[in-house]
C-alpha cells in the first residue's frame, strides 16, 4: 500500500508515506500536520496507545481525522473473537464516549 500511495502522489513535495506500526509511529514528536485513519484504529487492541501516538507527533494545530466504525452496543465475545469480524473493523469497534441527546 505504501508503495501505490508513492506512486499515486509522484510529484508532490508535500506527502511523505513511512510504513511502521499506528502504535509506535516512526516520526519525532511535534512534527505531522494530518493524521488519516481510514478503519485502523478499530484492527489496534492498544487504541489508548494509538490515541497517545497521534497526539505525541502531531504538531500545535494538528488535525486527527478518524473513519472508523463505532459500536452502538457491545458485541457478543463471540463475534469479538471471530477473524471475520475483526478484518471488517467490527469486532475492534469502540463505543462513542459521548451520550445521545
Amino acid at each position: 500500500m505504501v508503495s501505490k500511495a508513492r506512486e499515486n502522489t509522484a510529484g508532490l513535495k508535500n506527502v511523505e508515506f513511512r510504513l511502521g506500526e499506528i502504535e509506535n509511529l516512526p516520526v519525532a514528536d511535534n512534527t505531522i500536520d494530518v493524521i488519516i485513519s481510514n478503519c485502523v484504529i478499530n484492527l489496534s487492541p492498544e487504541k489508548q496507545k494509538v490515541f497517545n501516538e497521534a497526539f505525541r507527533v502531531l504538531k500545535s494545530g494538528g488535525r486527527l481525522a478518524i473513519s472508523d466504525i463505532v459500536a452502538t452496543a457491545t458485541l457478543p465475545d463471540e463475534l469479538q473473537n471471530d477473524l471475520v469480524f475483526h478484518s471488517g473493523c467490527m469486532s475492534g469497534a469502540n463505543q462513542p464516549i459521548f451520550k445521545r441527546v
